[in-house]
Parts: structure tokens; C-alpha cells; sequence
């Protein structure tokens, strides 16, 4: 039973994940063209007001909708005297409630993962690995330039743009992306390569 269980958990969460690639890659692209779009929006909304609100005009612009076709639906059952009942009742019937396996399944995931992100910064600061430690300034001090160039909002517009259209991209030019690609890396571990052969210390452990 449990084992069942935990089958019928990884299958939801195989059909989530093809779901989130389709997504991304464009497979519906009228699907697709909603969720972008209203992420989008709704990113850029909140650029101009408040997140409260937001969150408050697309819960009127909901409400004016759900009311609207609710009176509209029960005006029009009184004129034609049908008894069709409530127009919401299969969404008011769906169970939306989290399993209590689900909760601790994603919830224990969720803790793994920050207990690792603390486990890698407290090894990154405290230079447990050199190189490790100075290509973590290295991207520390990249960062220090694009905040001054671009608030969080902008960053997420930024991100949500390039996670919806660099999959697509690189499905479409992966040959050129993997040539490009590998020719940066080789020129980097040529660079790292120097810098540990001339600097005392920068050998890593293992070596």
C-alpha cells in the first residue's frame, strides 16, 4: 500500500515535470502564451503599485468576473426555467486541500536542499576550498554591478523572459550553444589552470 503509495507520488511528479517542459518549450503555445504573458503582467503591475495592491485589483477583476457570470447564469436559468444549478458547483466540489504526505514529502525536500545551501555557503566562507572561495567573490562582486543596474523586479521580468524563450533558443541552436559553450570553458579552466600553477595554495584538495 505504501509502496503504491509513493508510486502514484513519482508519477504525479513525472507528469508535473513533463507538464513544466512543455511549458517552456513552447509544445501549446496557447498555454504557454497565457501563463507568460499573465507572469509577465503581473510582474510589471507590480513595478507600478504595491503588491497589496495588485493582489487587490485581480481579486475584484476575478470577483467581477465570477459574479457577473454567476448572476448572468441565474438569470438565464430563470427565463428558460431550467434547474441547471449552481455554474461553479464542479470547481466547489473538487477537493483543493494538500495531502499531509505531500506536506511532509516537499516540505522535508525543501529542508534537504537548505540544509545543503547552508552547508555549501558555510564551506564557501569560511574557504574550506580557495578556488571554490575566490570564484564565489568573483560572482559576488558581478553581482554588486547588476544591482546597481537593475532593482529584483527587473531581474525576475529579466528571468521570466529568459527561462520562457533560452530553452526554446537552445532547442533550436543547441549545435552552435554546445560549440560556444565548450569553447568558453576550455578557455576558463586554461585561465584557472594558470592561476593555480602561479599562486601558492590554489591547488585544490584533491589535487
Amino acid at each position: 500500500m505504501e509502496r503504491s503509495c509513493e508510486e502514484r507520488r513519482e508519477a504525479a511528479l513525472q507528469i508535473w515535470r513533463e507538464q513544466v517542459v512543455d511549458l517552456l518549450y513552447w509544445r501549446d503555445v496557447k498555454t504557454t502564451g497565457v501563463v507568460f504573458g499573465a507572469a509577465l503582467l503581473l510582474l510589471l503591475s507590480l513595478m507600478a503599485c504595491s503588491i497589496i495592491s495588485v493582489c487587490s485589483y485581480i481579486g475584484l477583476a476575478l470577483l467581477s468576473v465570477t459574479i457577473c457570470f454567476r448572476i448572468y447564469k441565474g438569470i438565464l436559468q430563470a427565463i428558460q426555467k431550467s434547474d441547471e444549478g449552481h455554474p461553479f458547483k464542479q470547481y466547489l466540489d473538487q477537493e483543493v486541500a494538500l495531502s499531509e504526505d505531500m506536506v511532509h514529502k516537499y516540505s522535508d525536500l525543501a529542508l534537504a536542499k537548505f540544509n545543503k545551501g547552508v552547508g555549501e555557503l558555510r564551506r564557501l566562507f569560511l574557504v574550506d576550498d580557495l578556488v571554490d572561495s575566490i570564484k564565489f567573490a568573483v560572482f559576488m562582486w558581478i553581482l554588486t554591478y547588476v544591482g546597481a543596474l537593475f532593482n529584483g523586479l527587473t531581474l525576475l521580468i529579466l528571468g521570466l523572459i529568459a527561462v520562457f524563450s533560452c530553452p526554446i533558443i537552445y532547442e533550436k541552436h543547441q549545435v552552435q550553444i554546445d560549440h560556444y559553450v565548450a569553447l568558453v570553458n576550455n578557455q576558463l579552466k586554461d585561465i584557472v589552470a594558470k592561476c593555480q600553477a602561479s599562486i601558492p595554495g590554489m591547488k585544490r584538495k584533491a589535487e
